[in-house]
């Protein structure tokens, strides 16, 4: 039996409510069972290694792992050394790479239906044409619509019973020819009200479109911190405040920062359709955990409040920890974040003097200075 209770989430959020491994994880590896050993073994969305370090302990290798969070490939090698399963796989890009010729696929499913019409088209016009689809997760967070996705490009679906709340889809039959014609990312939209363009990968949030509390802060980026001359964008997602800084501001030095590698790829797009790839550098990253102290005059931000299906605020206190360390002295972070929250006495503490700029039924701006 592979020891699950001994996984660890770290570097990621640790809390008692938080946990490393699921039932949907112990399903998925005993519904695929020895399809695990068949050559191009490839594991998409493993949370915390659970997946790649069962099929690495039954007698799997070379297998091919993708997981969107910069923190779940940290931790997968974190647990595979402390269980003694290193070597065993390598981390890939969601590109036809990590796919090509894949016989067997363990999937967990994401929550957006736009991410798995990605991953979905991708192993349809890739794998091996007699590769078997383990998908996965837990009730709660599974719809009918999953199984139309899949349908879109493969011939045949199978549903397990559920166990502890967990349930499998078994796919087979890819058809590529369907999957060539369905493959469209990174999707791209003009947002009329800003004019920027927007590019977006499917896991990035919000997709190719411009989400209400971005928009807010992006009414009053124009007060924020006239004079400086360096800003990041922390938790960028597709890099539409990066792009607007950069683009209301020639010569501001933008970075733009996620852990999640469809947003890093989708940042990069955007600044390119937007003209200004040459003045936005955007890098994978956790936190601002390669930045400087004190190397940043602005630091703009909208903050996550969920933990995959976790509602949680621990991300977004460690973002305001990296701010403070990171803006220079009389720099500020300019955060939108719900208001029902309440972040204010967090970012005075992390941070320093905060003030509200603008406020509407949902969201609240705030500044913070460092002093």
């Amino acid at each position: 039996m592979f020891p699950y209770e001994r996984l660890r989430r770290r570097p990621d959020v640790e809390a008692p409510n938080l946990f490393a491994s699921d039932a949907a994880d112990r399903l998925l590896a005993d519904v695929a069972g020895d399809d695990v050993l068949r050559p191009g073994l490839v594991v998409i969305g493993d949370a915390y290694g659970a997946l790649t370090l069962a099929a690495a302990a039954r007698g799997a290798n070379g297998i091919r792992v993708h997981q969107d969070p910069l923190t779940a490939e940290r931790a997968l090698d974190a647990n595979a050394e402390a269980l003694a399963l290193a070597g065993g796989f390598t981390h890939h890009a969601l590109d036809s790479e990590l796919v090509a010729g894949a016989r067997t696929v363990l999937l967990r499913l994401p929550r957006s239906l736009e991410a798995l019409a990605e991953i979905a088209t991708l192993v349809a016009e890739h794998a091996h044409p007699e590769v078997v689809v383990y998908a996965g997760g837990m009730l709660k967070h599974m719809t009918p619509a999953m199984n139309a996705v899949f349908a879109e490009v493969f011939g045949e679906l199978q549903v397990s019973l559920a166990r502890q709340k967990a349930r499998v889809l078994t796919v087979r039959e890819p058809h590529t020819a369907a999957a060539t014609v369905l493959d469209r990312w990174p999707e791209r939209a003009l947002d009329a009200e800003t004019g920027l363009h927007v590019c977006a990968y499917g896991a990035a949030f919000a997709g190719p479109t411009v989400d209400i509390g971005t928009r807010l802060l992006l009414s009053v980026l124009d007060g924020a911190v006239p004079e400086a001359a360096s800003a990041v964008d922390l938790g960028c997602g597709t890099g539409v405040l990066a792009a607007a800084l950069a683009t209301r501001r020639p010569r501001l030095r933008v970075v733009a920062t996620d852990q999640s590698a469809a947003a890093v790829a989708s940042a990069r797009d955007t600044a390119a359709a937007n003209g200004v790839a040459d003045r936005v550098e955007v890098v994978r990253d956790d936190g601002l955990s390669t930045r400087a102290d004190a190397s940043a005059d602005l630091i703009v931000l909208n903050p996550p409040f969920h933990i995959g299906g976790a509602v949680h605020t621990g991300i977004a206190h460690r973002m305001f920890a990296d701010a403070g360390r990171v803006l220079a002295p009389g720099g500020e972070l300019w955060t939108v974040w719900n208001s029902h929250l309440g972040y204010r006495p967090a970012l005075e503490r992390a941070v320093g003097p905060t003030r509200q700029i603008t406020r509407n039924p949902k969201f609240t701006v705030t500044a913070s200075r460092r002093p």
